[in-house]
């Protein structure tokens, strides 16, 4: 692989490989961009087939996180960790701990967070090596569970997206299906079921048709999810449901949800549009998450400042909309520009991030 020609091709900042022979620890770090601020980005632990994958993998995340980060309006950049297992080096508090250490040693221009393969009590080991982590049951002031906000995210992305569609931000009566009811999908149609929507759920899950079901919500069959008729499907589970295949079935008018990656191909953002469905880019709409972890920042988690930061993720859909509308161009493509132009509009005056002396992050 060229390294260096990947990092050209999207102008990344940093890659910090991390070698640990006495723990096992075998990670990567990618610094994509810090125009807007110091890079967050969670730590993902993943049994990868090879070093070029992991390379891969932790490249394409890095330059996500910059896109959402700036998408959703904090003042962050974006970055990612990726740590390697197999079977003779699991994840250890020892691998984490040491990881920890070298993120100590960035200086502050990167902070993580929990992703795919870790828990809370991960980011308590490694918080023991450094402070600059997010989302540790231990550390003063944390954020704690981002689930509930990235609902809440999704929440409002829905009412704006319903606004653009239909005239009015207002769910009532509209059928939504979500598919996966888990600790996302579930806070999701807790506020719908409270505005009056009509909610269907389709899981692979038993406990949570038996949970929906319990609720009062109608329950579609996985297997004929896209017989299903309506106004606003709300994926909240696997990414790539938006394909070749499954586009000419759709019989609905906005897709709104928290999965990531939810367009199979970049084209499909086209088909949408040509078809007449209202697509709300995935990156900002399920980034409540991001704005809860990124509010500790300010002195400690305050849930009510937080909200009002999460809250605005529906004008930020509403911008791409206008966007897609001026330009003629899809929203997955509107929602880049968006992202762009903010990056573009601050490195005029800021140049790359560096750790202000009196930040309130360093540890003591």
């Amino acid at each position: 692989m060229a390294i260096f020609d990947k990092m050209n091709e999207h102008d990344y900042e940093q890659l910090i490989f991390m070698n640990d022979s006495e723990t096992g620890l075998r990670a990567i770090t990618c610094i994509h961009n810090t125009v807007l601020g110091p890079a967050i980005g969670g730590m993902r632990v993943w049994k990868y087939e090879n070093e070029e994958d992991a390379i891969e993998d932790v490249i394409r995340l890095a330059r996500g996180m910059t896109y959402k980060n700036a998408a959703a309006g904090i003042w962050s950049g974006g970055a990612k960790t990726v740590v390697m297992i197999d079977d003779e080096h699991p994840k250890t508090e020892a691998m984490l701990r040491s990881l920890g250490r070298y993120i100590d040693a960035m200086g502050g221009r990167y902070i993580t967070a929990e992703d795919v393969g870790t828990t809370e009590e991960d980011m308590d080991h490694v918080y023991q090596e450094t402070n600059y982590v997010l989302g540790t049951n231990m550390k003063p002031g944390t954020s704690g569970n981002p689930s509930p906000s990235t609902a809440r995210g999704v929440y409002m992305s829905m009412k704006a997206a319903a606004n653009e569609k239909y005239g009015d931000e207002s769910l009532k009566n509209k059928k939504i299906l979500i598919q996966g009811l888990g600790h996302v999908g579930e806070v999701i149609a807790q506020y719908l079921k409270e505005e009056g929507a009509k909610i269907s759920v389709s899981d692979i899950n038993p406990k949570a048709i038996e949970k929906a079901r319990d609720l009062g919500y109608d329950i579609v069959d996985p297997d004929k999810m896209w017989d299903w008729e309506g106004n606003i499907y709300c994926p909240c589970a696997l990414g790539a449901t938006v394909n070749d295949e499954t586009i000419p079935q759709m019989k609905f008018d906005i897709i709104c949800g928290s999965a990531n990656n939810q367009l199979a191909e970049e084209r499909h953002g086209e088909m949408l549009a040509e078809k007449g469905i209202l697509y709300a880019p995935d990156f900002i709409v399920n980034a409540g998450g991001v704005v809860h972890c990124h509010d500790e920042l300010y002195g400690g988690f305050n849930r009510e400042r937080a909200n009002k930061k999460i809250d605005l993720i529906g004008k930020q859909i509403s911008k791409v909309f206008e966007i897609a509308k001026e330009e003629g161009i899809p929203t997955n493509i509107a929602a880049n520009r968006l992202a762009e132009r903010r990056i573009a509009d601050v490195e005029k005056t800021k140049g790359i991030y560096q750790k202000h002396p009196k930040s309130s992050i360093q540890r003591s």
